[in-house]
């Protein structure tokens, strides 16, 4: 069984095409639960490609972008104060 954690991943991009760029690559992994925010439910191979993305597409003298990887025990203890999804362990199996 491949172990995946919850992580969040939030990002300040300078240039909107690479914004643009980065949110639709990021869709794949995960939720958009604010503007410059995702929490994806994903494993070490996800999480490495989006290391590769973000180092071959993003301008490392302008953009910021952060990764949390949040542990099961942790994210039981997330707060929400507003509207807004809060994303747990999912179980699915791919058809």
């Amino acid at each position: 069984m491949v172990k995946k954690l919850i992580t969040l991943i939030t990002y300040d991009i300078t240039e909107p095409q690479r914004l643009n760029n980065l949110r639709k690559f990021l869709k794949e992994f995960g939720l958009r639960t604010q503007k410059s925010v995702f929490e994806c439910d994903i494993d070490d191979q996800a999480l490495q490609s989006i290391r590769a993305y973000c180092r071959d597409n993003l301008d490392i003298k302008k953009d910021s972008v952060r990764i949390y990887k949040i542990c099961n025990r942790c994210i039981n203890k997330v707060i929400i104060s507003g509207t807004g999804l809060k994303v747990t362990q999912l179980d699915y199996m791919i058809v």
